[in-house]
């Protein structure tokens, strides 16, 4: 699996699509704890059509959850996209907010997967990419990163989907990519974490208040902060589950 170089010319391209296109949903993942909705959206720009798939998760579809609040889910999954394209590690497809057929929800580019790399073994692996989204999910307090919701593609990127479970306030790490757990991090980890803080902490801020709690933003920049002091990839919470149920 090669690195692949990713466009930012063409994120940008994908989110005005996603949101000025108009949606038709076609299907349903019915593996989905959540309602979500395989769509197409169709775009015409300066008399050209174009026609892409997505993933469509309106709010109104999202279950009730004890531990978060009802109808954040969508705003989760858009703020970890803003996160992994802030700090430019492109790992998350291209997201949006926007109105839908059933009402305002999660909109995101549908990702193809590699289909000749096998998931059992690829999630084992010390590929570079799975590290980075080791570590992305630390920043974003992950509970639920699954070998599933691993898009590895044929031109050599890696991908994350499903983060509507993320920036609880208390520690809820729960992943299969513990590989590098206690490896201490690189300068070049070290240096993302410390943009992540200031992402929360003051240059995003504004924007992220509109899509978490204020606590939660607090407890992000906490856990940040315990992360660059510690200076490695954190060790399973032995008060919490370590890897989430059914791991796939």
């Amino acid at each position: 699996m090669s690195s692949a170089k990713i466009d930012p010319a063409q994120i940008e391209r994908d989110l005005i699509d996603l949101n000025d296109g108009v949606l038709t949903v076609t299907g349903r993942l019915v593996d989905a704890s959540n309602a979500t909705l395989y769509a197409m959206c169709s775009v015409n720009r300066l008399g050209e059509d174009r026609e892409f798939a997505c993933i469509y998760k309106p709010i109104a579809g999202e279950r009730p959850l004890w531990d978060f609040p009802d109808g954040s889910l969508a705003n989760r999954e858009y703020l970890t996209f803003l996160v992994s394209h802030w700090l430019e590690l492109h790992l998350v497809p291209p997201t949006i907010l926007r109105d839908g057929p059933y009402g305002t929800g999660m909109v995101q580019k549908w990702i193809d997967i590699d289909s000749n790399i096998d998931l059992m073994e690829f999630y084992q692996s010390e590929h570079p990419k799975l590290r980075l989204l080791a570590l992305l999910d630390i920043i974003t307090n992950n509970t639920d990163r699954k070998i599933g919701h691993l898009i590895p593609t044929e031109d050599g990127h890696l991908y994350g989907c499903d983060h509507g479970v993320t920036f609880h306030v208390d520690d809820k790490l729960r992943t299969v990519l513990w590989q590098w757990a206690g490896l201490p991090f690189t300068e070049a980890e070290k240096k993302l974490l410390l943009k992540a803080r200031a992402l929360f902490a003051e240059s995003k801020r504004e924007i992220i208040s509109g899509l978490i709690e204020e606590d939660e933003i607090s407890a992000t920049i906490a856990r940040i902060d315990r992360a660059l002091i510690e200076e490695s990839f954190l060790l399973p919470n032995p008060d919490w589950p370590a890897v989430p149920w059914p791991p796939f």
